[in-house]
């Protein structure tokens, strides 16, 4: 046998003895990784006892969850790193909440398999304004609140709410995913890079405006006052979305689909990507492709629709 079919026998044996040694490490811990952690954690309960109008929250990796005071209450309650605390103030009508992170550039180095979270309890009449600036942790709102406004960030965390505002709902992730349902609020505007937006069963009595860049966009049940949308690569599809007065609606090589929708007016735009569906009612089409195939109804009657692709093809019908 020669040198390196020994060497790498015993590289093979190694890996063996250390997986084997893995497994029944993890073994004696349940596969719990969160034993494995070097950092420590504590939980903090903070009591609100001043009044407060608004909320804001400030956070890098925490999850942020707001939940229905059981006894008409406000508490904060804190999973936090020994050395990266959260300060839970009131100043000027507003509940701050915001990171202090003390640790040293070598107090980062370690193995951490927990989730920080902060959980902010708050009685279900709450109606301020809501504010949350994020960097990798998720934000979860139940459906018991209305807000005032509502203004989310983050960069890398998930946005899942069910919870309405009387006035503007502004959501904004990068990479992270945007989940609405069952709400209502005065305007929308929801924006994402590569990350997914999914609405269905929303009220929008102003305007609706979704933006992404490679991500996708699906809008489902949603009723609004005119609704905006443009992005580049990434799909946008739209199931029974009906505005009052107008869609925008712009792709460069995604595509754009409807499904029993409809509006006064329609204007439609694509590159490479395809337009097709169906709409409600009947619409004076004016459109224009470069290559692609056009099929759409000879209606004479209705509102504008216009359509424009380059390379993509145009398919529209009227739903009876």
């Amino acid at each position: 046998m020669n040198k390196r079919a020994k060497r790498g026998m015993v590289l093979v044996l190694i890996l063996v003895v250390f997986g084997l040694l893995f497994v029944g490490v993890m073994t004696y811990l349940q596969w719990d990784f969160t034993k494995l952690s070097t950092v420590k954690y504590d939980t903090k309960e903070h009591k609100i006892y001043a009044p407060f109008d608004n909320i804001s929250v400030v956070t890098n990796t925490a999850d942020v969850t707001f939940v229905p005071s059981p006894n008409e209450e406000s508490t904060v309650t804190c999973f936090e790193q020994q050395k990266v605390k959260h300060t839970v103030v009131v100043k000027d009508g507003t509940l701050c909440i915001e990171v202090t992170d003390t640790r040293k550039w070598y107090e980062y180095i370690g193995l951490d398999f927990h989730t920080p979270k902060i959980t902010v309890f708050i009685p279900r009449e709450y109606g301020g304004a809501l504010s949350v600036k994020g960097s990798t942790g998720d934000v979860e709102i139940p459906s018991d609140f209305i807000f005032e406004s509502v203004d989310l960030s983050q960069s890398t965390g998930n946005v899942i709410s069910d919870a309405s505002a009387v006035g503007a709902m502004k959501i904004r992730t990068s990479t992270g995913h945007i989940r609405l349902q069952n709400l209502s609020a005065g305007s929308l505007s929801l924006s994402v890079s590569t990350g997914k937006i999914a609405v269905s069963d929303a009220t929008c009595r102003d305007q609706a405006e979704i933006t992404v860049s490679t991500g996708r966009a699906e809008l489902t049940d949603i009723t609004c006052r005119e609704l905006l949308s443009d992005g580049d690569t990434g799909d946008l599809t739209l199931r029974n979305v009906v505005a009052t007065e107008k869609f925008t609606l712009e792709r460069d090589t995604g595509d754009i689909r409807l499904e029993d929708c409809d509006a006064s007016e329609l204007w439609m735009k694509t590159d490479t990507g395809d337009i097709t569906g169906t709409l409600l009612s009947d619409k004076v089409f004016l459109t224009e492709s470069d290559t692609g195939k056009i099929s759409v109804p000879k209606t004479v009657t209705g509102g504008r629709c216009e359509i424009t692709t380059d390379t993509g093809d145009i398919e529209i019908q009227i739903q009876k």
